[in-house]
């Protein structure tokens, strides 16, 4: 699980929904200490007891109580090996105090999590380029954002370097840099005065490439998503059994 920034109840009964168990829950990386992303990580470990992965500056700045215990830390780009699992961190720009990124692999199927991104930098584009699927961010409708009710200190810090990725901004990191073998894109963290689902679903549909495009509910859980894939050459992927890797946005 990458992130509990729901109340504990509402994670179980999304998890639920999709018939998935809690005590199939190996362990919760944190990418950063804002409160959208922490929210239920205290009471979801009290109750469950799951191991945290998150840098120490991060936990020191989170301002929660978690059996220490519970606590692990990880390293950029070195792969958390979690069952099947291989979990990767890399750094990201944030206005957060140690901010990070996650690519899930299994069975070398990759799925990253790219949401919180202020700008597209070096790490960014790198392991997006190595993904099958992908949740990235469409934060803001860069017009709406503009003309909205917002004081202009906070506009200027969401579309600064420093803090989230706009439609466009997000489009162009897809079309530019989305390898062959995509299949999965859910747009994720979209902002609810400053954006509209169907603005960014009819943006990328319209840019799509072939990949399935999924913008991901505020207030609900996505589908459950099975990617299946093999390489048949060096450049090439396609459909199979040989690996799998299934993933919701909750």
């Amino acid at each position: 699980m990458v992130d509990v920034g729901i109340c504990c109840r509402e994670v179980e009964k999304r998890m639920k929904r999709l018939g998935l168990h809690m005590q199939n829950v190996k362990a919760i990386f944190i990418s950063h200490e804002h409160s959208d992303h922490i929210k239920g990580l205290a009471v979801l470990c009290k109750k469950y007891s799951f191991p945290v992965y998150i840098t120490s500056a991060t936990f020191l700045n989170c301002g929660i109580t978690v059996d220490q215990n519970l606590l692990y830390s990880f390293k950029p780009h070195e792969p958390v090996v979690i069952g099947d699992l291989k979990v990767t961190a890399f750094p990201k720009f944030h206005d957060a105090c140690d901010p990070y990124s996650f690519v899930v692999e299994c069975n070398n199927i990759r799925a990253g999590v790219f949401t919180d991104i202020g700008t597209p930098c070096a790490n960014v584009v790198n392991y997006f380029k190595q993904c099958h699927a992908a949740f990235l961010e469409a934060n803001y409708d860069e017009q709406m954002l503009e003309q909205g009710n917002y004081p202009y200190h906070l506009k200027k810090r969401i579309a600064g370097d420093n803090g989230h990725l706009g439609n466009r901004q997000a489009l162009e990191l897809f079309t530019r840099n989305k390898p062959e073998f995509m299949s999965h894109l859910l747009l994720s963290h979209l902002s609810e005065n400053n954006n509209c689902p169907k603005v960014v679903q009819k943006l990328f549909d319209k840019n799509s490439g072939g990949v399935k495009i999924t913008v991901a509910s505020r207030s609900s859980e996505t589908e459950l998503f099975s990617i299946t894939a093999s390489k048949k050459s060096s450049h090439q992927y396609r459909t199979s059994h040989s690996a799998q890797l299934a993933f919701s946005f909750i």
